[in-house]
């Protein structure tokens, strides 16, 4: 299973490209193993939600909405609110992607993009709590692929988390028990910003934001999340391929670096 899906197979030409530019230190579109392809995004694109972003990354293109309504809170966890993240891969993004249920890459990438969200604790889901044990906030992150060129993992984070910092939820009063919602909105409680750096192992060598082609071509693939205290807060790993201790301790560290300069670009669109 893996979080980008793959065409039903690489031609062996294109595939031998990548890997000899690989056993080189070279990649496809002459960057650097470390660099990033150019990144922008946009804010407040959706008008009716309470908050969404469009991330492109290099030629993914990726567009989250934030919708918060109230609801209960799960038996567990009686004063938190609730975070759910969901993915749409849209068809026109990819020639194999469907309408439907979410399959296995919906499913995974969801889960990766909640798990950096949920332990790094971006969202302070104490504030959103009404009335213990009886009705909560519900914080949905909506994440639908417009275009697939590589690296949906980081693109479909970094626009949940512009989404979520830029996003706004009722303000309310209690009166005899009942919830009565003011014309009025205050900021989502946003307590961290976690930044996945996404690797993709091709040859024997780790490359950072891989595109399309070299995640067809790669062995593995390890997501390390970082949160603004630099902490390592997730890791993912994908693909049948191994990496070594040495090859995880130098992506944990280039995740570190990365991940601020990321977190600077976020920030600076997010205000």
């Amino acid at each position: 299973m893996s979080a980008t899906p793959k065409t039903s197979g690489m031609a062996k030409l294109e595939r031998d490209a990548v890997l000899e530019l690989a056993s080189k230190n070279r990649r496809l579109d002459g960057r650097a193993l470390t660099d990033y392809r150019k990144i922008k995004i946009e804010t407040g694109i959706i008008e009716k939600a309470n908050g969404s972003a469009q991330v492109t990354l290099g030629k993914t293109k990726v567009m989250v909405g934030v919708k918060v309504q109230m609801g209960s809170p799960f038996p567990d966890t009686p004063n938190e609110g609730v975070q759910t993240v969901n993915v749409e891969l849209t068809p026109l993004a990819y020639p194999t992607f469907e309408t439907g249920p979410p399959g296995e890459n919906a499913i995974e990438l969801a889960r990766i993009v909640d798990r950096n969200l949920r332990e790094s604790k971006a969202i302070d889901v104490t504030k959103l709590c009404i009335t213990p044990g009886n009705k909560v906030f519900v914080v949905f992150v909506d994440i639908n692929v417009l275009d697939h060129d590589g690296n949906l993992i980081d693109a479909s984070t970094y626009a949940a988390l512009a989404a979520l910092m830029t996003g706004k939820f009722p303000e309310y009063e209690l009166k005899d028990g009942e919830v009565i919602f003011k014309d009025s909105f205050q900021p989502l409680p946003i307590n961290n910003h976690p930044v996945p750096v996404t690797f993709a192992k091709v040859g024997k060598i780790l490359v950072a934001d891989p595109c399309l082609k070299e995640e067809e071509a790669m062995s593995a693939r390890l997501t390390v999340g970082i949160d603004k205290d630099d902490f390592v807060c997730a890791m993912q790993k994908g693909g049948i391929g191994e990496l070594d201790s040495n090859e995880i301790k130098a992506a944990v560290e280039t995740a570190i670096n990365k991940s601020r300069e990321l977190r600077g670009i976020i920030m600076e669109a997010s205000k």
